[in-house]
């Protein structure tokens, strides 16, 4: 019977606003024996008030718990990340029921590190922490959507705790982490520009859509590479060509000169 390696699952919490929110956040997760947990950029990180509701069970989760300014900092060496969203809207198409994402994280989390993204308690995640996610989750809810930041936390880990595969899934090798996909990212987003592919003026438009085309590849850390090393190729190119057209037109404008001066 294969589970989900909870070890290389993380939690994170984006901007958590009390920090009795990230003590019981904590409880949970040590209820269902999930111990990595990340908080980024807290309003009001109270280790006192936090270890007070996180209880002495759970105290060992906020001392080993890491802070950090920024999210993408935050997802450096994480391979697959999921976002929490109760919003649905054009820019959040890919949503999944927790149990249906927990089967599909079974094999994943064999080799890859898995990052489980909640936001703020007033307003959840932003568009712009969305797109840092591979997928997205909707805990079901009746007429109030609303679900207090550690109660989201308790279902989502008690989902990924009970999860259970009975048939052997394909093996999932190390896909690329967060910080080698957004360096590929930039690195596309500069030469489409050069290369006057994309417009300068709203680049981001474009890469969104090609966000959402390669994560649905679940492109690997060397399918990675090859691509960023396409990408230094065609640069290489292009400025070779300029140079060389430069060139050109100097050597042109010099014999031009020398005719007038016969």
């Amino acid at each position: 019977m294969e589970t989900i390696n909870l070890d290389n699952v993380h939690i994170v919490l984006v901007q958590p606003r009390y920090p009795e929110n990230i003590g019981s956040a904590a409880r949970a997760m040590r209820n269902m024996g999930l111990h990595r947990l990340s908080v980024v950029a807290p309003e009001n990180y109270d280790l006192t008030r936090a270890f007070k509701l996180a209880t002495h069970a759970a105290a060992d989760v906020i001392e080993r718990s890491r802070t950090y300014d920024d999210l993408k900092e935050a997802l450096a060496s994480c391979q697959y990340v999921v976002g929490t969203t109760a919003r649905l809207g054009k820019h959040r198409q890919v949503i999944q029921s927790p149990e249906r994402l927990a089967s599909q994280l079974i094999p994943i989390s064999q080799e890859n590190r898995i990052a489980i993204l909640f936001g703020p308690e007033d307003k959840g995640l932003s568009n712009e922490d969305t797109r840092l996610c591979h997928a997205l989750v909707n805990i079901p809810t009746a007429d109030f959507s609303s679900l207090n930041l550690a109660q989201a936390v308790m279902v989502v880990s008690y989902t990924l705790f009970t999860s259970q595969m009975d048939q052997p899934t394909p093996f999932t090798p190390r896909l690329a982490n967060r910080h080698e996909l957004d360096g590929m990212y930039q690195q596309l987003k500069e030469i489409l520009v050069r290369i006057s592919y994309i417009n300068a003026d709203n680049p981001d438009h474009f890469i969104g859509s090609l966000r959402r085309f390669f994560t649905r590849l679940q492109l690997r850390a060397r399918e990675v590479s090859m691509i960023r090393g396409i990408i230094r190729q065609v640069n290489w190119y292009g400025e070779k060509r300029y140079q060389e057209g430069r060139e050109r037109s100097g050597s042109e404008g010099s014999r031009g000169q020398g005719s007038e001066d016969s």
